[in-house]
């Protein structure tokens, strides 16, 4: 038999243990903080704790990649929409980018535009006759060229071909590595605000944990808008709009666990969505605009979807 006072010790050992955890997961949530971005005000010399700069080293920070730098668990990242894209690739990994139970690790984007498009400058343009003008990028793999923020149309070359075929106005190519490009209206290449896609992801989730990444725009990468690696779990992309990027808006591979709502993938150059491995991608009312039967809705190399 059991004596009282053991009884009484049992009780309270197993009170003092669950005093302790509520009281940690309380203390965490206590310290989770709100951090500030703005590409137009903001310095990445600052501490990222006040939305607005009060002096000294108070103030938003400027780059979306050092409020991730500064960053803790549970922290929430607000991104100030000041009309002016956000060019960089962001990466969103470990315990330091993970959220805690009870409290996520949050990203509001306010609407704002993370783009990894970069211009191409007049003297990069060479001309090669009937109004055409050719350009070499870096990379032509998932390549797309836009035109004043949107995607340019591009005409399918046959592998076999030994030239460039027609171009109508605004249209362009890519043969033998490089792009070629017809203006409108004779004029110049540099008349038009002409750039590609560059740099290769937008953001990119790995080894992280209850996360949200909500309200943003991501056009123009190279590959995905964004990426969902591998070991994400509880994660969840909401409000997304994510266009124009030279693989796929979303992509999901790994183990990963992710819930997309609410999302807009389109104009996406080989997919919209594309799931691969053993990852495991919920989907709530979306739109997938798969116009181009080049770049289907959904692209499934594995993994699994619930609709």
């Amino acid at each position: 038999m059991i004596h009282l006072s053991q009884r009484y010790s049992s009780i309270l050992i197993a009170s003092c243990i669950l005093t302790s955890i509520i009281g940690n997961a309380v203390s965490n949530q206590a310290v989770a903080r709100d951090l500030f971005v703005n590409n137009d005000n903001g310095s990445d010399s600052h501490s990222g704790l006040s939305a607005t700069s009060v002096g000294g080293k108070q103030g938003p920070v400027r780059t979306i990649g050092k409020a991730l730098q500064v960053a803790k668990q549970g922290d929430s990242i607000h991104i100030a929409n000041t009309g002016v894209p956000y060019q960089e690739s962001i990466s969103i990994q470990n315990s330091r980018n993970s959220g805690l139970v009870g409290k996520n690790f949050h990203i509001i984007g306010n609407g704002a535009t993370l783009d990894g498009r970069k211009t191409i400058a007049y003297d990069q343009w060479t001309a090669v006759g009937n109004q055409i003008f050719e350009f070499k990028p870096p990379r032509t793999t998932f390549l797309l060229l836009y035109i004043d923020n949107h995607p340019a149309t591009q005409v399918d070359v046959p592998r076999d071909a030994r030239k460039v075929p027609p171009l109508e106005e605004l249209q362009w190519c890519l043969f033998k590595h490089k792009v070629y490009f017809k203006p409108a209206n004779n004029r110049l290449p540099d008349a038009f605000d002409v750039s590609y896609t560059h740099a290769q992801v937008g953001i990119t989730l790995i080894n992280c944990q209850h996360v949200v990444v909500e309200n943003l725009v991501v056009q123009g990468f190279q590959l995905d808008g964004i990426n969902v690696h591998d070991n994400v779990f509880n994660a969840q992309l909401l409000q997304i709009k994510s266009r124009g990027n030279g693989r796929s808006g979303i992509s999901v591979g790994g183990a990963s666990r992710v819930q997309i709502e609410a999302c807009l993938l389109g104009n996406n150059g080989a997919a919209q969505l594309r799931t691969e491995g053993h990852s495991v991608t919920t989907l709530k009312n979306n739109d997938f605009v798969d116009t181009n039967p080049q770049a289907p809705a959904v692209v499934s190399d594995g993994g699994k979807i619930i609709r």
